[in-house]
């Protein structure tokens, strides 16, 4: 059995030329090529091996390629819009049958290459294949997303031999989103340099799989992509963990203040695409949405899903909010009681002691006007924990300065009334809280009384 392959580009039915995309890099991988009336041919085997022939099938215009007795074709699974509810992209990989049209894993294509030590020309041959592919949708705005290879990526000559293919479709870069692998790369100097030359070249640049392995922002920074793919398993931790379901939104609007649009894929179920819906991303992909196919979707395809979604979250984010205010009202209504006791001239520990009676009542505390701490913090007794003792330094904070808060301002802003604060990290025992702030006019001046509640057991709870 031989350890090379040819590779054979059959120009089946089609009106337009091969991409010269792919014969620009095969020439570049220095392989003998030989045309016909037919078909392309790469000789990668040695004299007397003989290639499976082109299978055309109902394939009617869609180019294939033959590799070592597979049919390898292109398929393009759309990219949508959550804002715009159309798909506005479509992501490019290949699917492989064999001789009896049974499908075969893509990765068994790859691995065969590999093994051959043709994986190189094999994914060169594929970019040129999407592209042709694509060219025949016979669209002007969609974005083709195309994964690059890392050692393709490297190679100075890339780009130039990717624009060439471009023009020979008339296709101009700005239509093609270049796939960077987040752990690609390795010196990272020089990986950055080449990946700003193809966005000067005119392409769009998506970082992929951010959030894999050892993903850092700076790599975000660093490289300036156009989109951040988030990688799956950020979705997959999202569904099993409602922490970091919690803050996934944070991390989105991160990448978003620092200037990418962000994408996430591989959404198979109702509840994943609500959390990519609910975290804001900016495009969504997969099976839940539509799978990959060889043929483009109509142009509203998802949105009368999208519409659908989008009442379902509201509806979601509106149960929410009336279990977060059932929860949450028996310490509104002792925190208003508290504060007029203030204002009669009671003591805090007067003033709060119904307050610390409540089960989930982490700790109050008074500011002044200015935000600063005016004596310790009022504990409910015999409610020592593991925690406090491991956060004993955090746990005394008389004449500490809150006025960045949001319960200090918020409150300020609209002295008489409750304000309540999102679920975050309290200082003083390193826990999930939520703090329930009001200002009033006290004989001591204006003052901002405030209560901790413990939203990790609360939330537990219920």
């Amino acid at each position: 059995m031989c350890f090379r392959a040819r590779i054979v580009l059959a120009r089946l039915s089609c009106k337009l030329p091969f991409s010269a995309c792919g014969l620009v890099l095969i020439m570049q991988a220095h392989r003998h090529l030989h045309t016909t009336d037919k078909m392309s041919m790469i000789e990668l085997d040695p004299p007397g091996f003989q290639p499976p022939r082109p299978m055309a099938g109902d394939e009617g215009s869609r180019r294939t390629v033959l590799y070592g007795g597979y049919t390898v074709f292109s398929v393009f699974q759309p990219v949508f819009s959550v804002s715009h509810r159309r798909a506005i992209g479509y992501h490019a990989s290949l699917r492989a049958h064999d001789e009896h049209a049974k499908q075969v894993p893509s990765h068994e294509v790859f691995t065969q290459a590999a093994r051959r030590g043709d994986l190189l020309e094999l994914g060169r041959l594929a970019e040129s294949l999407h592209l042709g592919n694509f060219n025949a949708f016979d669209s002007h705005d969609e974005w083709l997303f195309l994964s690059l290879h890392p050692a393709a990526l490297m190679d100075t000559s890339y780009g130039d031999a990717l624009l060439a293919g471009l023009k020979a479709l008339g296709l101009p870069p700005q239509r093609v989103v270049l796939e960077v692998s987040e752990q690609a790369g390795g010196e990272t100097t020089r990986f950055a340099e080449i990946v700003d030359s193809l966005r000067k070249s005119g392409f769009l640049i998506a970082l992929d799989g951010f959030g894999a392995k050892h993903s850092n922002i700076d790599r975000v920074w660093n490289l300036r992509p156009d989109i951040v793919t988030l990688d799956r398993c950020i979705l997959a931790q999202a569904s099993e963990h409602s922490h970091i379901e919690r803050v996934l939104p944070g991390l989105v609007s991160l990448l978003h203040e620092s200037g990418q649009l962000v994408l996430m894929g591989g959404l198979s179920t109702e509840r994943d695409a609500l959390i990519a819906l609910e975290c804001n991303v900016d495009f969504v992909q997969g099976a839940f949405f539509a799978g990959a196919s060889v043929d483009p979707v109509k142009p509203q395809a998802a949105a009368g899903l999208m519409d659908s979604l989008s009442a379902a979250l509201r509806e979601r984010v509106a149960a929410r909010e009336r279990a977060q205010s059932a929860r949450l009202a028996p310490y509104v209504t002792a925190l208003e009681t508290a504060a007029a006791q203030l204002v009669a001239g009671e003591s805090v520990a007067q003033a709060t002691a119904p307050l610390l009676t409540l089960g989930e009542t982490a700790r109050c505390f008074v500011l002044d006007g200015s935000g600063r701490q005016i004596g310790d913090n009022v504990l409910p007794p015999g409610r020592a924990s593991q925690r406090a003792k491991r956060f004993r330094p955090l746990l005394h904070s008389e004449g500490a300065s809150w006025e960045r808060r949001p319960y200090f301002i918020q409150a300020m802003r609209a002295p008489g009334r409750v304000h309540l604060t999102p679920p975050y990290l309290s200082i003083n025992e390193a826990h999930l809280c939520v703090t329930a702030s009001i200002a009033a006019h006290t004989p001591n001046g204006t003052q901002v009384l405030c209560v901790d509640i413990n939203w990790e057991v609360a939330a537990h709870r219920n």
